[in-house]
């Protein structure tokens, strides 16, 4: 052998033992606490050991399939333990792994598909009919097909099943070299344009930030951590549960956010750690079971995906006086933490995004990307290891979204004296109101102050004299004591004239996405004659 020849045997080696990536972790965590409950989703249990082990097998099934490093793995399912199987054993067989969101229809998974060239879909139950519907519709062709939970039972032979690849013999598999920067997740954003980007990202970007996520979100190896909120979502995934199983931590799975299984399942688990966006947190207030449940166990809150109105924290922080309250803020692209507000800040600065995560740089920039001094309104961008590689063949998005060597969040912002962040709305959110700029988070802060209002949300719709007019959707606590006058005249008597809303509108039900966001582009399209009818 050459002295070349060692050197490069030595270099490989070296970088082998060197290595730290989103598909070790789980090897990692079994070494240091197999026999620790590591998920928990009904009457499964898997220990650390157990799970590392079944991540393994679908490794080596999916290579005996022909599934080599780069190739997109997508699926369609709702919260269950075969999903973090599944993402764990993309990274660690170099696949890029793609999240679909469970609510879309046929047209819009098949869009996906064809943009993300996927190579394989996994689908949950329930979800079949619609995953048919949208491979009908593709023009790119998905050559593996495979169920969860028996959900392909009675469909075509051309589906396999989740479990065959769980029960596949591990021997002979071999882990791909990857770069830290190579990219294993594709993370299609809900999008506020016509069609959604695909977010890539790489270890680089998800070890980062798993690391902000525990220093800056206080997690530990004892926590017990209910995730609800679907695992498609960046914030489910990747602040929580990858955190928890990078620092051997016990997961709780559950299909979804209801409020009366949340209660059950903290009581019953000795729950330490719950994450949802307000309007969950709305909803386990609201609950029935609140006051009858044990929920002494719980010690970390964390909220996030909208700003908490302080009526509803000063509910919660009475409530549970034992809980400790964090407020994360990022988005996809950022994998996904960007800022924190932590338990000592959440009585000071209410409404506050809080600072920097651990390993995020954060700036407020006009609209020629120079850089404004504090107090200044104008557009969040970000420095980190954590951010996106790009979008998935959008080389225009790519560019126009780093320009000047930041990451443009698409969010306005302004930054105090001290580094704290106030998110003042999206871009598209701001209602242009006869020549005023009106912040919708603003508006919807004092409506939850008024007497009835259990949920609000503030949006614009056309209005002939100026040109847009500020509506709001208000959910009643059903009692019946509040009316339009009442929620108008209470604004106005706590915001300027062309701030308060022209009108309010009672609905049972705001319209959410899986992850909790109000959806305001469905009210502006369900409103937006509203102004015009009424003239």
């Amino acid at each position: 052998m050459s002295t070349e020849d060692v050197h490069d045997e030595v270099a490989e080696a070296i970088a082998r033992a060197r290595t730290q990536q989103v598909g070790d972790i789980p090897r990692r965590s079994a070494r240091r606490v197999g026999t620790k409950t590591a998920l928990v989703d009904g009457a499964t249990r898997l220990s650390f050991a157990e799970f590392d082990a079944t991540i393994d097998r679908v490794c080596a099934a999916w290579a005996a399939d022909g599934l080599v490093k780069g190739d997109r793995v997508a699926i369609v399912s709702r919260n269950c333990w075969q999903f973090p199987v599944l993402s764990f054993a993309a990274a660690r067989s170099g696949l890029v792994f793609v999240p679909i969101n469970f609510m879309l229809k046929a047209d819009e998974v098949a869009y996906i598909l064809d943009h993300s060239e996927a190579a394989a879909l996994v689908v949950g139950p329930g979800l079949t009919d619609v995953a048919e519907q949208a491979l009908a519709r593709t023009t790119h062709h998905v050559p593996r097909r495979a169920g969860i939970g028996g959900s392909v039972a009675g469909h075509p032979a051309s589906w396999a099943d989740v479990e065959e690849w769980m029960s596949w013999a591990a021997d002979g598999f071999s882990a791909p070299r990857l770069d830290d920067d190579e990219p294993i997740r594709l993370m299609y954003t809900s999008g506020t344009e016509s069609r959604p980007k695909g977010v890539l990202l790489g270890s680089r970007s998800l070890m980062w930030q798993y690391m902000s996520c525990i220093s800056t979100g206080g997690m530990e190896t004892d926590d017990v951590e209910i995730h609800s909120l679907p695992l498609y979502h960046c914030a489910q995934m990747d602040n929580f549960l990858s955190t928890d199983v990078y620092l051997g931590a016990t997961s709780i799975i559950l299909p979804g956010p209801d409020p009366r299984e949340v209660l059950r399942l903290i009581e019953l688990e000795r729950a330490t750690n719950y994450f949802a966006p307000p309007t969950v947190w709305i909803s386990l207030l609201a609950c029935e079971d609140f006051a009858t449940r044990d929920l002494t166990s719980l010690r970390k809150g964390y909220y996030g995906a909208a700003a908490m109105p302080p009526e509803v924290f000063r509910e919660m922080d009475e409530r549970l006086p034992n809980v400790r309250f964090w407020n994360f803020y990022g988005q996809t692209e950022l994998a996904s933490l960007a800022t924190a507000l932590g338990p000592e800040d959440q009585r000071t600065r209410p409404g506050s995004a809080g600072r920097a995560a651990l390993n995020v740089e954060i700036a407020i920039v006009d609209d020629e990307g120079r850089e404004l001094p504090a107090g200044e309104v104008g557009e969040i961008v970000h420095r980190s290891p954590q951010i996106t590689l790009g979008y998935y063949r959008d080389p225009e998005k790519t560019s126009e979204a780093f320009s000047g060597g930041w990451f443009h969040s698409g969010d306005l912002g302004v930054l105090d004296e001290d580094g704290y962040l106030r998110v003042v709305d999206r871009k598209k959110d701001v209602i242009k109101t006869g020549g005023e700029n009106v912040s919708s988070r603003e508006v919807e802060d004092v409506l939850y102050e008024v007497d009835g209002v259990r949920e609000a949300a503030v949006f614009g719709v056309p209005d002939p004299r100026w040109v847009e007019a500020v509506v709001a959707a208000v959910v009643p606590t059903g009692d019946g004591a509040v009316d339009e006058d009442h929620v108008i005249a209470y604004a106005r008597s706590r915001l300027a004239g062309f701030k308060a809303p022209k009108r309010v509108v009672f609905v049972d039900t705001l319209p959410k996405n899986p992850s909790g966001k109000i959806l305001k582009r469905q009210l502006r399209d369900e409103f937006a004659g509203l102004m015009t009818e009424a003239s």
